[in-house]
């Protein structure tokens, strides 16, 4: 069953999955296909999408020789989605537009409780931050460990301060995505990233489109 939202409401759809996914690629081939179908698309990425939000991103992704907390982690990307929602998501969805989102809530419970911290407090500042405005669908782009090591390497750019955590961790991680999956059967549609480009693209607008079809009922 899909939930309704308010009329008039746009649609808000994330990309989650793991480093190497193919998050980025999906998400500019959503947002070009859905524009040349005549909506009004917002293309956007956490932590970031707006000024305040990408000062925090460049405080959080930076490899340094110290990590933050686990809790200062869970503060930090709460506090940059906070502006985020407040200052570009809610107003598009408002204005009835979709939004595409690199990342969201669920990668902060994914990756943060891969990283230690508690899943009370995580609990705690997704219903303050986000409230009533978790994603009416997510693409989950699961892509097995070997195949992740295969595409960073190809893509040949430097990496941040997750990308270079280890294995065991992003294999945690891994499968707090999957269980986020489990529990959420009517949001989140778990893709196997390793098709192509095209084949996601399709299986995607197919879902979106499934979506779009309850709002126009």
């Amino acid at each position: 069953m899909v939930t309704e939202a308010p009329p008039g409401r746009g649609l808000f759809i994330t990309l989650e999955g793991g480093e190497g996914a193919g998050k980025s690629t999906l998400g500019k081939a959503l947002a070009g296909e859905l524009v040349d179908r005549g909506y009004e698309v917002v293309l956007t990425r956490e932590p970031g999408g707006v000024a305040a939000a990408e000062a925090i991103r460049d405080l959080l992704l930076s490899e340094q020789p110290w990590r933050w907390s686990p809790l200062t982690e869970v503060l930090l990307f709460s506090a940059a989605r906070s502006e985020h929602l407040e200052q570009l998501i809610r107003p598009a969805l408002r204005d009835g537009k979709i939004v595409i989102c690199d990342r969201f809530a669920d990668s902060t419970r994914a990756y943060q409780q891969a990283g230690g911290a508690d899943a009370s407090a995580i609990d705690a500042l997704e219903t303050l931050v986000v409230s009533a405005d978790m994603p009416d669908l997510t693409l989950l782009l699961d892509l097995p460990p070997e195949a992740r090591h295969a595409r960073l390497v190809q893509r040949g750019v430097a990496r941040d301060a997750f990308e270079t955590r280890s294995d065991d961790f992003h294999e945690r991680a891994r499968a707090a995505f999957l269980a986020i999956a489990e529990a959420n059967p009517d949001r989140v549609i778990v893709m196997n990233a390793s098709n192509s480009p095209e084949q996601l693209l399709k299986e995607s607008m197919e879902a979106i489109s499934a979506r779009l079809a309850v709002r126009a009922s």
